[in-house]
């Protein structure tokens, strides 16, 4: 992607300069949104119209109040999950009441998400571990797959998610050989278009859900599904009709419906509320985050107000009828990809939807609704494919088996509670691998300008997902175009989390002209081969590094620095004041600790009950010598 120094112009200036390449962009990720629109709308168990309407109001409205600049707005496969539990769970069994229900928990939704912004406390939600994240969203994955693999052969899934995946096979044996002709060949058109786009430039021209969609529109014709009839196969006869295509109102004004408000008081409610607003919010800050490195004008986002835009477009969606939104990471790399230069390109998307559903309604319901549920079973594929597991299994086996716990919880529970899961076995975790309780939410680092052009942050003890907002905050106040030089020395134990968000930082901070530098992480051992892996400090390099006993002649000096460190060296402390000659001086040094901690001072406290007479001294615990922990 080759680089440009000037940077596109906004607002009406930007339209005036770039409108031939938005323009562009925005018909072909128009062809590319469609078939998928329609089908996060019939597999969320909304009317197909829904997906149209988020897409019209996130290229319409959230366009020109967003906070970045080649972002696609629209519904998502990964809101698929929520949407429909809100829609079961608060129809109780009706599903056009649990529809106008889930759209009141849409705007309450992105009212609340306009909230978060406001309060900037979306960088609250970015906190989550990353293999929790990524667990979910293939668990969302597996569940879409479940789901719409029943739809892809026309057979009614019985029972509950795990017993629906059980029941697969059985089911295979009684699906509609039409309609899973239509299913199949459509997740086949996705297949070896994926394997075959690398060498073929033409079919990178081509969106694979039009030929999805133009194939099924052919079949549908040659089934002859506009019409209810019999036919046999292998001596059975099956059924088809009209229920196979898409569901459309007679006019464009009929596709909209409004809020039903009237469960708000319920637990329910608030539960959809929630789901809806966690996952909408955690994949907007992730996609806009991955989007802005793929920009070729390496312009920033300001996700506080993408996420507030957003927010505000989510409500008035759901106000009309529509589903939640999120900046959807895959359309808005193909935007890239299509030479999109502005927002204006999201908003010429939106506005070929509504010519075309205004236009061309009758073609939308010639869309068999197998050839969209083959296009999602691919979907989910692709957000839970093996390549999600390998990813994840070369950055740790602890990584992994987060990942696959938080799976496992969401399918066996549901999203809320699932993910809680997985963010409590990774405090377990911690705890459990010796990162003091007092560090699993505090995190002690200190930043100082030590010339004009250089900035130094120490970090101490342990800097994990739970604790490193605080750091964050103060990183992202540095001036841009100094060196920062990280002194990773005194750290006891990095996770995953914080590695990749201190290597983003490090790519995001020379991208804007400044240089980054790392002490002391060679005195680490990483969890795995793979870069940004966990990563703790050897017990005995901690031992060789903050535990140093040196015979001065006439006393014996013992040395401490990093304290916290050393609750980890509990045993070659002991081994050490036992190993002391008793007809010495001892002169404990602490002038190098470091948020000193209680157990080392036991030890020693022991030590000189146990040698009375005077001959050990403390010194270094007076003064600035000891530092002070920063809250988050």
């Amino acid at each position: 992607m080759s680089s440009v120094t000037a940077l596109p112009k906004t607002g009406l200036a930007g339209l005036k300069e770039n409108w031939r390449y938005d323009l562009i962009a925005g018909f072909q990720i128009f062809l590319i949104a469609l078939p998928l629109c329609l089908g996060i709308a019939m597999a969320s168990n909304f009317p197909p119209m829904a997906g149209i309407i988020a897409a019209m109001v996130g290229g319409l409205l959230v366009s020109r109040i967003n906070g970045s600049y080649v972002t696609i707005s629209g519904p998502a496969a990964g809101l698929i999950v929520v949407t429909l539990g809100a829609v079961e769970s608060l129809g109780q069994g009706d599903p056009v009441a649990g529809y106008h229900r889930a759209l009141a928990a849409i705007v309450v939704a992105g009212l609340l998400q306009v909230v978060l912004a406001l309060l900037r406390a979306g960088r609250f939600v970015s906190l989550a571990p990353a293999s929790v994240v990524h667990g979910m969203l293939a668990a969302i994955g597996i569940i879409i797959m479940i789901k719409q693999f029943y739809v892809m052969i026309d057979v009614k899934p019985e029972g509950e998610l795990l017993e629906n995946l059980s029941g697969i096979p059985h089911a295979l044996t009684e699906m509609n050989p039409e309609i899973a002709v239509i299913g199949f060949l459509s997740l086949a058109i996705l297949i070896v278009w994926e394997i075959l786009k690398p060498r073929i430039k033409a079919l990178q021209i081509i969106p694979a859900p039009i030929v999805v969609v133009a194939v099924g529109l052919a079949l549908s014709v040659y089934f002859d599904l506009e019409h209810h009839h019999k036919y046999s196969w292998h001596s059975t006869f099956y059924e088809v009709g009209p229920k196979e295509l898409l569901p459309v109102p007679q006019s464009f004004l009929d596709g909209f419906a409004f809020p039903d408000f009237s469960p708000i008081g319920t637990a329910a409610f608030w539960i959809a509320v929630v789901s809806i607003c966690l996952v909408s919010t955690l994949e907007t800050l992730l996609s806009a985050a991955a989007i802005d490195k793929l920009d070729p004008f390496q312009r920033q986002s300001d996700l506080n107000k993408d996420l507030r835009g957003l927010g505000i477009g989510t409500s008035v969606s759901g106000a009309i009828g529509g589903l939640p939104m999120i900046s959807e990471i895959v359309r808005s790399t193909a935007n890239i990809q299509f030479g999109a230069r502005t927002q204006w390109a999201n908003f010429f998307h939106g506005l070929f939807m509504l010519v075309f559903v205004a236009l061309f309604p009758w073609l939308i319901h010639e869309i068999p609704k197998a050839s969209l549920a083959g296009l999602l079973v691919f979907t989910g594929y692709k957000l839970a494919s093996p390549r999600e597991f390998y990813k994840t299994w070369e950055i740790g086996k602890e990584q992994l088996f987060l990942f696959v716990l938080t799976i496992v919880a969401v399918l066996a529970t549901d999203l809320l509670i699932g993910v809680a899961i997985g963010i409590a076995a990774k405090i377990v975790l911690h705890v459990l691998r010796g990162v003091d309780l007092g560090q699993l939410f505090r995190i002690s680092f200190q930043i100082e300008q030590t010339d004009a052009d250089t900035w130094h942050v120490r970090i101490d003890g342990a800097a994990i997902f739970s604790n490193f907002l605080g750091l964050k905050t103060a990183l992202a106040d540095l001036p841009p175009g100094k060196k920062v030089v990280f002194d990773l020395t005194h750290a006891d134990f990095i996770d995953h989390t914080v590695m990749e968000f201190l290597h983003e930082f490090c790519e995001d901070y020379e991208r804007r002209g400044g240089h980054c530098e790392f002490h002391g992480l060679e005195l680490h051992e990483a969890a795995s081969a793979h870069p940004l892996a966990a990563r703790r400090q050897a017990a005995e390099r901690l031992k060789n590094t903050f535990l140093k006993v040196t015979d001065k002649g006439d006393h014996i000096e013992v040395r401490i620095g990093g304290a916290k460190l050393l609750e980890r060296l509990n045993a070659e402390l002991r081994e050490e004041l036992d190993r002391l000659p008793q007809d010495k001086k001892i002169v404990f040094d602490l002038s190098d600790a470091w948020c000193f901690a209680q157990p080392p001072l036991d030890y020693i406290n022991a030590f000189i009950g146990d040698n009375p007479g005077g001959c050990c001294e403390v010194r270094g615990l007076e003064g600035s010598a000891t530092q002070q922990d920063k809250s988050v």
